[in-house]
C-alpha cells in the first residue's frame, strides 16, 4: 500500500504563491508517476501537472504552464508543486495521486492511490 499526504494549501491573494507538498510512504517504488489534480466546485477534476518516476519528465496543463513547477525530492519521497502568480480560477481542492497502470499519465483513472486533498483559495 502507498499512502499520500498533501500539505501546503491555504488562502492567498491573487498574484501570490503557495507550495504544495505530497509526501509518500509505504511501497514508494510501485508507481510510474505522481500527478497533481484539482477539482473546483461544480467542475470535473482535472490534471494540473505530472512528473514521471523514471526520468523526471514533466507535464503541465496549459492553464498553469509558466506559473506552476513540479519537482521531487527522492530522499524525502516528496513531490512538490510550486504555484506562482496565482489566480482566482486556481481555487480548488488539490490532490496528489500515484499512477499505477503506466499507460496514460494524463488520465486520472490510471491513478490507484490518492491523497486526501488540500484546499487552495485565491481571493482578495
Amino acid at each position: 500500500q502507498l499512502q499520500l499526504v498533501e500539505s501546503g494549501g491555504g488562502l492567498v491573494q491573487p498574484g501570490g504563491s503557495l507550495r504544495l507538498s505530497c509526501a509518500a510512504s509505504g511501497f514508494t517504488k510501485d508507481y510510474y508517476a505522481i500527478g497533481w489534480f484539482r477539482q473546483a466546485p461544480g467542475k470535473e477534476r482535472e490534471v494540473v501537472s505530472v512528473i514521471s518516476s523514471s526520468d523526471n519528465s514533466t507535464y503541465y496543463a496549459d492553464s498553469v504552464k509558466g506559473r506552476f513547477t513540479i519537482s521531487r525530492d527522492n530522499a524525502k519521497n516528496t513531490v512538490y508543486l510550486q504555484m506562482n502568480s496565482l489566480k482566482p480560477e486556481d481555487t480548488a481542492v488539490y490532490y496528489c495521486a500515484a499512477e499505477t497502470r503506466g499507460y496514460d499519465p494524463l488520465n486520472q483513472y490510471e491513478y490507484g492511490y490518492w491523497g486526501q486533498g488540500t484546499q487552495v483559495t485565491v481571493s482578495s
